[in-house]
């Protein structure tokens, strides 16, 4: 586990039928510290004590309006005010002021936010003050600083600032590449390369506007020839150590990515296997430091099983879900956020979810073969009726379920702020978790937020690998307390009938979850399998409520 990650979730295994007989046990752990973690999109931005302006008014003896004259002997110097601001939440910054005046000089400063709100204290001389607040809606604000006395306003400096938090536009499906037949690449068709990149454009693809920050896509690898990952990274950073998507020989596998995009608008993805890979991406929505739609995270719940009565969807077909206006989704809700999974598939196929009210895209969500169980998470615009499509692409029926994990909207709070990649849990790594696998039917506990309510929601990549038997996973807000854990006394949680993803002995599967904190900022990784899994989780960012 990365040291400036500083986080050692603990480790439960199943107990007896009563609960109260052996409950859950582990090792506490400190949150995520989001000073090291997320750093670098905190950015730093100054205006100078030199910048401070002097109205024509204010100038005493030889001082000019707009200059910043010298003490000198009978004159007496303007004050003047350093202005250094740095992000420290999604909507939250810090403001550092450097006051220089005469001695003995009894100034009032007002800091104006830019939001219609303000503060005002007092400096007697030179004065060093730092001031926070905390921005109702994401964006660009001026902040200007006034220092005044007894004879009016003294001085004056503004500094523009972005909140470091983004918000959602929701973006019809679209595929940006294909390596196939040369969509997105440039260069036409051909597969990427062992150890190598392709990049995709965002900004300005289509209608993505400039300045994006992160971006959602499904990206799919296909046609291997041996066993790889994907990785996926803002074009010309650091490639992380982890990974996105996990293949084997002959295998179609798809995963939802939520990535920053650089400043020049593109993205890579990296080919880590042996053999060239086709690489697809698909695009379903953006994130811009405008104000736009928040995300609100919700108890994972079931919304369709087409097992519970409806029957199959058929081959070529298309069954519809009704989102807004049910457990708790309100009618104003731009986007979905889903876990989506396909079972007992008559043949080979794929699933395609899109809004209502169109016809379905040329673009896909997951693949499957015939029998096979496949969970892949979707992040999907809700249509002008406030429901969605899922089309079957194959010729024959398959079961869909579909699990609500949360939604986006204009009055819901959660800004996204991106991570640098960090491998939170490897069970494989015996330097960093000592327990060995994850036993069937057991759950690692994990503390993210237990004291940042502010953190709403985590997104991760889980990956399980080595499994010795078929099974799947799910992961959900824990009912516990730190404190309950760290004195014993807590309670064996009940997993809700979700899945995140689905696996068979001897896979490696991944999936994106967008984990929601609950009311105790624990999340549980549940292996609802019965043989022992390896888990690896990865964190890629944060929605934070301020």
């Amino acid at each position: 586990m990365a040291a400036s990650v500083g986080l050692i979730p603990g480790v439960a295994h199943a107990g007896p039928a009563t609960p109260g007989a052996a409950g859950p046990h582990g090792v506490s752990a400190p949150d995520v510290d989001l000073n090291k973690v997320a750093a670098p999109n905190f950015t730093t931005v100054k205006s100078p004590a030199e910048r401070t302006v002097h109205t024509s008014s204010s100038a005493k003896g030889n001082a000019k309006a707009g200059a910043t004259p010298q003490s000198e002997s009978g004159t007496v110097a303007e004050p003047t005010v350093s202005l250094t601001a740095k992000g420290t939440s999604a909507r939250g910054v810090s403001l550092d002021l450097g006051v220089l005046s005469e001695p003995g000089t009894a100034l009032s400063v007002n800091v104006a936010w830019g939001d219609g709100t303000s503060v005002t204290f007092g400096a007697n001389g030179p004065t060093n003050a730092t001031e926070t607040h905390s921005y109702a809606e994401i964006g660009s604000y001026t902040i200007k600083v006034t220092l005044s006395d007894a004879s009016g306003v003294r001085g004056t400096n503004e500094l523009n600032i972005v909140t470091p938090g983004s918000d959602f536009t929701p973006y019809a499906p679209t595929r940006l590449l294909d390596t196939r037949n040369g969509t997105g690449t440039g260069t036409g068709p051909g597969k990427v390369a062992p150890y190598a990149t392709t990049r995709v454009k965002i900004s300005g693809n289509g209608s993505i506007p400039a300045g994006v920050t992160a971006v959602v896509l499904n990206v799919t690898a296909t046609n291997a020839t041996s066993g790889g990952h994907v990785t996926v990274y803002p074009e010309g950073s650091e490639r992380p150590t982890t990974s996105n998507v996990n293949f084997s020989a002959g295998q179609t596998v798809p995963n939802l990515v939520i990535v920053p995009v650089n400043r020049n608008g593109y993205v890579d993805l990296y080919n880590g296997g042996w053999e060239p890979v086709d690489l697809i991406a698909d695009v379903t929505g953006y994130f811009t430091r405008t104000s736009s739609s928040g995300y609100t995270p919700l108890e994972p719940s079931r919304f369709l099983d087409t097992r519970q009565g409806q029957g199959q969807v058929a081959g070529q077909g298309t069954t519809g879900v009704q989102i807004t206006g049910r457990n708790g989704i309100p009618y104003n809700a731009t986007a979905v956020a889903l876990n989506v999974t396909v079972t007992n598939p008559r043949e080979d196929g794929h699933l395609t979810v899109y809004p209502s009210g169109g016809s379905a895209p040329a673009t896909s969500n997951l693949n499957f073969r015939g029998g096979q169980t496949v969970a892949n998470s979707v992040i999907v615009p809700v249509g002008a009726d406030g429901s969605i499509k899922i089309r079957n692409g194959a010729w024959k029926g398959a079961d869909v379920i579909v699990d609500v994990v949360g939604y986006y909207s204009a009055d819901s709070q959660g800004a996204y702020l991106p991570f640098l990649p960090e491998r939170l849990l490897d069970t494989r790594d015996p330097a960093d978790w000592p327990y060995g696998q994850l036993e069937g039917q057991g759950y690692i506990y994990m503390p993210l937020s237990s004291s940042r309510p502010q953190n709403t929601a985590y997104v991760l990549n889980t990956t399980v690998t080595n499994a010795r038997g078929d099974g799947y996973l799910t992961v959900s807000p824990d009912p516990n307390s730190l404190n309950a854990y760290d004195n014993e006394w807590a309670i064996w949680p009940t997993p809700p009938n979700s899945s995140n993803l689905n696996w068979k002995r001897g896979q490696t599967v991944p999936n994106l979850v967008q984990a929601g904190m609950g009311n105790n900022g624990i999340v549980d990784f549940w292996n609802r399998g019965w043989d022992n899994i390896d888990l690896v989780v990865d964190i890629f960012g944060v929605y934070q409520t301020n």
